[in-house]
């Protein structure tokens, strides 16, 4: 039998800021800011200076809570990562029959003359995600992981071709780099 973690500590940087409001956990740093709400009944967060610490304050711990206490330190740590370093999505545009044009406006990627429709598809980029064209390659870069990553299955999920067979029409935009691969 493993033994069930109760409490778990993590050190924060000195280059990130960290604020915790209630069940909010906002970091600053350089590349960015992140905010997220965790919430669990049986699971607290305490900041002493630059330490964070996750625990069950409960007599008994069970499975759940420590796989709860993990999950909010892997949460933890990538938003740590993504203050300091950020993360990165890269999107091949891929067009085999018509050529087509990606541009950005404001927080909108337009796909223009996909499989030669009139109208242009539309993904919507989430808030702090910043996206750059260039040549063939869609480069999306942001301080929230989950973000940069649900941008990037929205521009996906925007050229997915339906009632036409995948073999041959292999136009559309997919992800070459997803942000934390190496």
């Amino acid at each position: 039998m493993t033994k069930l973690i109760r409490e778990t500590t993590m050190d924060i940087p000195p280059d990130v800021d960290i604020h915790i409001t209630g069940t909010q956990v906002r970091f600053k740093a350089k590349k960015g800011e992140s905010s997220r709400t965790f919430y669990h009944p049986r699971i607290h967060m305490v900041l002493e200076g630059k330490t964070l610490t996750i625990k069950c304050p409960e007599k008994r711990i069970s499975t759940n809570d420590k796989m709860m206490i993990n999950t909010f330190r892997a949460h933890i740590r990538n938003m740590i990562k993504g203050v300091q370093e950020g993360y990165t999505a890269r999107l091949k545009v891929c067009s085999g029959h018509f050529p087509i044009t990606v541009t950005v406006d404001g927080s909108t990627i337009l796909i223009k003359n996909f499989l030669g429709e009139k109208n242009p598809r539309k993904a919507h980029l989430y808030t702090n995600v910043k996206a750059k064209i260039e040549g063939d390659t869609i480069l999306l870069e942001g301080a929230d992981k989950e973000a940069v990553s649900q941008s990037a299955a929205r521009i996906e999920n925007a050229t997915r071709i339906t009632n036409r067979d995948r073999r041959i029409f292999q136009d559309g935009c997919y992800i070459i780099k997803k942000p934390g691969d190496a």
